[in-house]
């Protein structure tokens, strides 16, 4: 019995110390962030604006300028429903996004009244190639930005809008095409950092200057305000476990930067 006393403690330093190493390897793997935009040129993303074909970055109004991605209308005359999204070109399922955004005070009085300092980015979007020319929003989920409308007024940012899509919000799907955050309100020419935390078609975080603001799961295919769309692509029920990423354009000027992703 002397020999089997005298290994056991020995055998278990040895399990210990092994356990130990392994804990601190898992510890040490964190994913690393991505930089989607280069900030000189628009390589690697896609523009599809309503009305026009996939690649047309109609008037130049998804530009770069002082390393950073603008949107401008300088070149329209009536907006005419242009709403238009930039893609990049590869699509996610688990990720944290995150980017910085500001408003300028360009806003095209011909563009509905409702995307005055309104913008956002979609995500789990489908493939800017499947956009038709005259469907006016891509099927996809859309972290809303918003500014101060009237001086004094609630106007959160983060929010949610689900464009031919549906949600789960406190527990079962919610019919209302955007959600509240529970985000502060920003003056119009405020940077704000904005974050995505998104598990595939289990649960989704928005976040607004590090603070998460909403919280939903189980993204998929359904509602409506997506028009004019291919049947064969808007399969009501789907659960969305990737998609395309999109910065949106609908009238009101906004810059973009510092856009980076990290997938989970």
């Amino acid at each position: 019995m002397k020999p089997v006393l005298f290994l056991f403690p020995i055998l278990l330093f040895f399990s210990c110390q092994k356990t130990e190493k392994v804990e601190v390897n898992i510890q040490s793997e964190e994913p690393e962030w991505q930089v989607l935009f280069n900030g000189n040129n628009l390589s690697g993303w896609t523009p599809k604006i309503h009305h026009h074909e996939v690649g047309d970055n109609y008037a130049n109004t998804f530009r770069v300028v002082d390393g950073a991605i603008e949107v401008n209308y300088d070149g329209y005359g009536d907006f005419e429903d242009r709403f238009g999204h930039l893609f990049y070109e590869k699509p996610f399922s688990s990720f944290h996004l995150s980017w910085e955004y500001r408003f300028t005070d360009q806003f095209l009085e011909t563009a509905p009244s409702y995307t005055y300092r309104n913008s956002g980015v979609m995500f789990h979007s489908q493939a800017p190639e499947t956009i038709l020319k005259e469907q006016d929003w891509p099927i996809s989920v859309e972290y809303q930005m918003y500014a101060e409308e009237e001086e004094g007024v609630a106007r959160p940012t983060g929010n949610m809008c689900s464009p031919g899509t549906d949600v789960v919000f406190e527990g079962k799907i919610d019919e209302r095409h955007c959600i509240n955050s529970s985000g502060p309100t920003f003056k119009w020419d405020q940077w704000v950092k904005a974050e995505l935390i998104v598990y595939g078609d289990s649960i989704v975080h928005h976040l607004v200057n590090g603070d998460t603001v909403l919280t939903y799961t189980k993204p998929q295919i359904g509602g409506g305000v997506a028009n004019r769309f291919d049947p064969t692509i808007k399969v009501d029920g789907t659960p969305l476990k990737s998609g395309y990423i999109g910065l949106q354009s609908e009238g009101q000027g906004v810059i973009f930067k510092e856009i980076k992703i990290r997938e989970l």
